[in-house]
């Protein structure tokens, strides 16, 4: 067996690739990209379940990053049991090849519970009094006061919302190395998640971006030096092209004027009621799982997605079947936006009646994940004040709403979801091994048995690099 580390740059394209990356480009020379030909719906938990297992979301049943759980007639987005992916991960296999193989997965989500050797991944304290403590989960347990005590508490509010920056990418790779260098696991996984968030904020095209490709490459190129102190194999990939966006879509505000959402109000704020609902969408970036509680409203229910602006098409069963997302847990019909759109979540009418969850960061409460959790409301006059005060109130022991998220979709300027249009501006795949890639693109279901190879050699792994990708 060779070591692997695994890097999973989040929103990495083949154009980002260039003078702003030099640890990357080197190791392009070295060894060789291809782009890679990523699922539907092109986001995180979806398309990490691909990689991990080899199989279409009808396969793993990781349908989005959420979905709706028909026997607790609830949405729910970010849950973290392994157990909800079905499918042999890519550490079983390889245990089964060779039963002294280990794998750390750090950061890679459904972290929990699974049977990867070491775990690492965030697990944030909610005390009764609606704090929210930064705080890690760790397989084995101990290892959570190890990390803590020589890396300090993860940076939870640097690994999203409005302060989402490099700080926490930068705690995931010292906590790779640290990791490496103390344990030597077979294969590492690490997820770096600093693009996601000005890609998502300001666009692909935005000047600032530049800065933030240099950073990212900077982690890399340490990662990339300790991966070659161990002798091992390095593989950098990515799940998604973020693309430029200016046009949001409130599909459920649509079905709610066709009377189709059913409301529950409580203390003046309205909650999206899915289960006495005729039909909802859960909003997942540039996709839509729509969920018609009545089969005989489901050619209605369509007819409306298709005619709304920035919908570029709707999935019956027979399409979901060609995308892959013929599973339960999908929506009956599966909305696409067009290149320059996404979905929100948003249900009510009036702002004023919008749910108290909605303009905090609260990624399990919303019924749809939400990009604008990226920004401070523009409309606070002294933004910085303002949360100080929300802090100092709470440490004083007030329940106290950190409502400081806008309810402005038009702020966001990139997104993902669908399959991009250019593949220079898609998901890639970059090995320090030009004899294991393939000539050409790579499939994300692929990606599992190309890792096997990376580690085994082609013929322990079954020759599963043999012929990936050649269309």
């Amino acid at each position: 067996m060779r070591p692997l580390l695994v890097l999973n740059v989040v929103g990495l394209t083949p154009s980002l690739i260039g003078a702003d990356t030099p640890n990357l480009q080197s190791l392009m020379v070295r060894g060789g990209m291809r782009p890679l030909r990523t699922v539907t719906p092109a986001v995180t938990c979806t398309v990490q379940s691909t990689f991990l297992t080899g199989l279409p979301p009808s396969g793993h049943g990781v349908v989005g990053n959420g979905w709706y759980f028909r026997d607790l007639s609830e949405i729910w987005f970010w849950r973290q049991s392994n157990r909800l992916v079905a499918g042999e991960k890519l550490w079983e296999s390889a245990r089964a090849i060779d039963p002294a193989f280990t794998c750390a997965n750090l950061f890679w989500w459904y972290d929990m519970y699974s049977s990867a050797d070491i775990a690492v991944t965030p697990r944030p304290m909610y005390p009764a009094d609606g704090r929210k403590i930064p705080d890690i989960h760790t397989t084995p347990a101990d290892l959570r006061d190890e990390l803590n005590a020589r890396l300090g508490m993860f940076p939870l509010f640097n690994f999203w919302g409005p302060k989402a920056d490099v700080v926490s990418s930068r705690w995931i790779a010292d906590c790779a190395r640290h990791i490496i260098d103390s344990r030597r696991p077979t294969l590492a996984l690490i997820y770096l998640p600093h693009l996601d968030y000005n890609l998502q904020r300001l666009g692909p095209d935005a000047p600032r971006i530049a800065a933030d490709v240099r950073a990212i490459d900077a982690l890399c190129g340490q990662l990339i030096d300790c991966a070659n102190r161990h002798g091992a194999a390095i593989i950098i990939l990515s799940e998604y092209g973020i693309t430029p966006v200016d046009r949001p879509v409130h599909i459920n505000r649509a079905l709610r004027a066709a009377g189709m959402l059913a409301i529950r109000e409580e203390l003046g704020r309205e909650l999206l009621d899915a289960g006495a609902s005729t039909a909802f969408a859960v909003a997942d970036h540039q996709v839509a799982h729509i969920y018609v509680n009545r089969p005989d409203r489901v050619t209605q229910v369509r007819e409306i997605v298709e005619s709304l602006p920035g919908v570029e098409k709707v999935l019956d069963a027979h399409a979901k079947a060609l995308h892959g997302l013929d599973h339960p847990r999908a929506g009956e019909l599966v909305a696409i936006s067009d290149a320059r759109s996404w979905f929100t979540y948003y249900y009510w009418q009036d702002d004023a009646r919008a749910p108290d969850f909605a303009r905090t960061v609260d990624i399990h409460r919303k019924p749809g994940y939400d990009p604008v959790e990226l920004f401070i409301d523009p409309t606070m006059a002294v933004p910085v004040a303002s949360i100080a005060w929300r802090l100092m109130k709470r440490k004083l022991g007030f329940r106290t709403l950190m409502d400081i998220i806008p309810l402005d979709a038009t702020l966001v300027r990139g997104s993902h979801g669908r399959l991009t249009d250019d593949a220079d501006k898609g998901p890639l795949f970059m090995s320090s091994e030009r004899d294991l890639l393939p000539s050409g693109a790579v499939d994300a279901s692929a990606v599992r048995d190309l890792l096997l190879a990376h580690v085994f050699g082609e013929s322990l792994a079954g020759g599963a690099a043999v012929g990936v990708g050649s269309g």
